[in-house]
């Protein structure tokens, strides 16, 4: 287009639904390079991805759309987040493994079989020494239920005097460390529990089976307990326990 007296020629100015812009094909076939700028006038384009709440609440149903419509969309969203499932065993905190190594050291508490026994006394658990109690009171009660709560107490109350005792005598231990130990060295007593109905016409026998078993659970017990502070008062440690294993071994025979 040409003006009137000027005698200059302006490129021609068309108009878009994106905007105003220039017919200088010139230009716009090789535009500056330096330029990063953006031109003024574009829009860009929908991508055409749409977010996954959002595709949920277009293909919910009729049921979906009414519990949106009244305010209850919330019950339909669902966490897109992977959360980690830890088993329950590890919540709980449960090592069947450890559990079972710590079984075969009070089963097995000679040095003749080299076990790591400080591992129950340094490495105390809780459910090993409940499972424990629990079965030699279901052994000792024959279906009274109502008393395992008195075994388990006798559990804490006797261990908290073993624990006092060994305190005093200058022990370094914990009373979840007694707690564990006396609860694991119940496992000789549930083992001759076992036995022990097999020879019940033999008294004498049995009886002697019962003895056999609280003997091998206080000298397990004494062996983990009595650390290096404690060697030189051993019998003053052992001695409440052999009272405490004595009292179980009653709960058991009735006597």
């Amino acid at each position: 287009m040409d003006y009137p007296g000027t005698g200059v020629k302006q490129p021609e100015v068309s108009i878009d639904l994106n905007g105003f812009y220039s017919s200088n094909f010139e230009q716009f076939e090789h535009p500056d390079q330096s330029s990063n700028a953006p031109n003024s006038g574009s829009i860009s384009s929908p991508t055409g991805q749409i977010s996954a709440q959002a595709y949920r609440r277009t293909n919910a149903g009729a049921a979906g759309k009414f519990m949106e419509n009244s305010g209850f969309g919330w019950l339909l969203e669902v966490n897109e987040e992977d959360s980690d499932q830890i088993p329950l065993l590890e919540e709980l905190d449960i090592d069947l493994t450890d559990i079972y190594y710590k079984i075969r050291c009070v089963l097995l508490p000679l040095p003749y079989f080299r076990m790591k026994l400080n591992i129950v006394r340094e490495s105390p658990d809780f459910w090993g020494p409940l499972a424990v109690v629990l079965a030699f009171a279901i052994l000792s009660l024959y279906g009274q239920f109502g008393v395992v709560s008195w075994i388990i107490t006798i559990w804490f109350c006797g261990g908290f005097m073993v624990y006092f005792i060994a305190r005093a005598l200058g022990g370094d231990v914990g009373y979840s460390q007694v707690l564990g130990i006396v609860g694991y060295c119940l496992i000789p007593l549930v083992v001759t529990s076992l036995i022990t109905p097999l020879f019940s016409s033999f008294r004498l026998l049995s009886n002697g089976l019962g003895m056999f078993g609280t003997i091998w659970s206080v000298y397990s017990a004494g062996t983990l307990l009595c650390v290096d502070e404690l060697q030189a008062k051993k019998p003053l440690v052992v001695y409440p326990v052999f009272l405490l294993y004595i009292y179980f071994y009653s709960l058991y025979s009735g006597v």
